[in-house]
């Protein structure tokens, strides 16, 4: 059980890392910013700067830490995943040099489980390896991330299945060597059977990709956006690139997004302490109306509002890492999603005041502010949107509350009075007590 302190041994660890992201990692940030940079393989001169600092990272026995030793990794459980990630979030390319980068963290957790021998071969090692990138194509124009509505489907010809449909917003498709897929493979079973999961290289003849987004912080100029609308025009893959049994694409998805998730709200935690920092070192390097920054009260009110909600936000994300650690497989469910709505707010929030502190440097993109409060907009859209997780969270409270048994609530208090005067009146009238109200 985590108690507010952690092992000596694993906290060398964690400082290791931090001096690391900051000292080392961190120029990649500045140098190679545009969104896809930390996915093209074929940027030569990242990849020449990062190819040693992840030896270094295996080096220190801190790469892939989330995998088990026999992929590769240390095997750590959610609690340490929550330390390492809050100093991973910190930097754009620090998962990256840590071989945590998301989706490929996810889509090697699926084939780890469900790839063939030939697959994780072909696929699985040179993916956390790092020598390539890979894209989760499951969200769809019309549906977004509605499984009920999804459409693109797969059938079965001879010893092939050909997908035929389209999805949105597959990120990293661009540089990716293969693409998970999610398709319609059992339309008349329940929602939650109807789809498979396809593993798909991208040079597969019949892959259109129509356009690649750009979200909006990205300079058009620069980044050539990397979220891919793709057109799957009867795409012919072998029977075996199923991944799981037909219908079980849902089973298979939620295998990787509650970690996806998680990982997410670990991560945020890291990138606002760091928002807090700029808003601190701000408030006591700028002087207004003759006193520092930090002296007005307006000003002391947003730094006490965001240090206590990421704290509040922190002991949430570390008490579901330890639930998922200690407890059966989905008994972290509703955490999960708490953390997921969560997660949004805080950054926003925090983003936002650190953006009015800094004036209009904090409004220009010569600060990481910017980026970050429009990450967080994104924050509520990836792995789902924030609105289902809320859902999911009041439904689980609403399972497990019981109707009033009167016509009155049970916190009723003329009704609860009443009843706690009967239940000692033998002693109230010997004493000549009476109700005050009835």
């Amino acid at each position: 059980m985590w108690d507010f302190s952690t092992d000596p041994e694993f906290q060398e660890k964690l400082d290791w890392m931090k001096r690391f992201v900051e000292e080392e990692v961190a120029p990649l940030d500045l140098l190679f910013s545009h969104h896809g940079a930390v996915y093209d393989t074929k940027l030569a001169a990242a990849r020449e700067i990062l190819k040693p600092l992840q030896a270094e990272v295996r080096k220190k026995r801190l790469w892939a830490c989330h995998l088990g030793p026999e992929l590769g990794g240390e095997g750590y459980g959610q609690l340490k995943l929550a330390l390492m990630n809050e100093i991973l979030g910190t930097s754009y390319w620090a998962p990256t040099v840590f071989g945590t980068a998301a989706p490929d963290t996810g889509n090697a957790e699926i084939l780890a489980m469900f790839g063939t021998e030939e697959q994780k071969r072909q696929y699985l090692k040179p993916l956390l390896d790092g020598d390539i990138v890979s894209c989760f194509s499951m969200t769809e124009p019309h549906a977004g991330a509605d499984p009920k509505e999804f459409i693109c489907k797969a059938y079965r010809e001879g010893d092939e299945w050909v997908i035929d449909g389209e999805k949105w917003f597959s990120s990293n498709a661009r540089f990716a060597s293969f693409l998970i897929v999610m398709a319609v493979t059992n339309p008349e079973n329940s929602p939650s059977s109807r789809m498979s999961m396809f593993i798909v290289p991208t040079d597969t003849p019949g892959i259109e990709i129509k356009r690649n987004s750009q979200l909006m912080d990205e300079d058009p100029w620069v980044d050539h956006g990397s979220h891919a609308y793709i057109r799957y025009n009867k795409v012919r893959v072998p029977l075996d690139a199923m991944l799981g049994g037909p219908g079980e694409g849902f089973k298979v998805a939620q295998a990787r997004l509650g970690g996806g998730r998680i990982h997410h709200a670990m991560r945020t935690v890291g990138k606002c302490q760091k928002a807090i920092e700029m808003m601190t070192e701000r408030a006591v390097s700028r002087q207004t109306k003759g006193r520092m920054l930090g002296d007005h009260q307006f000003v002391q009110g947003m730094i006490a509002d965001s240090v206590i909600e990421l704290e509040m936000f922190r002991l949430m994300v570390i008490k579901t890492a330890w639930i998922i650690d200690s407890q059966p497989h989905g008994a972290a469910r509703t955490h999960i999603g708490m953390c997921k709505v969560a997660m949004t707010k805080v950054m926003h929030d925090i983003a936002y005041r650190a953006i009015q502190i800094h004036g209009s440097l904090g409004a220009t993109n010569e600060m990481p502010l910017g980026a970050m409060y429009i990450g967080a907009i994104s924050l509520g859209l990836a792995d789902g949107p924030t609105e289902v997780h809320k859902v999911q969270v009041a439904k689980a409270a609403l399972g497990m509350a019981k109707a009033a048994p009167g016509l009155f609530p049970s916190a009723h208090l003329p009704t609860r009075r009443a009843e706690a005067y009967e239940r000692y009146a033998h002693i109230l009238k010997k004493h000549n007590y009476e109700l005050a109200v009835a």
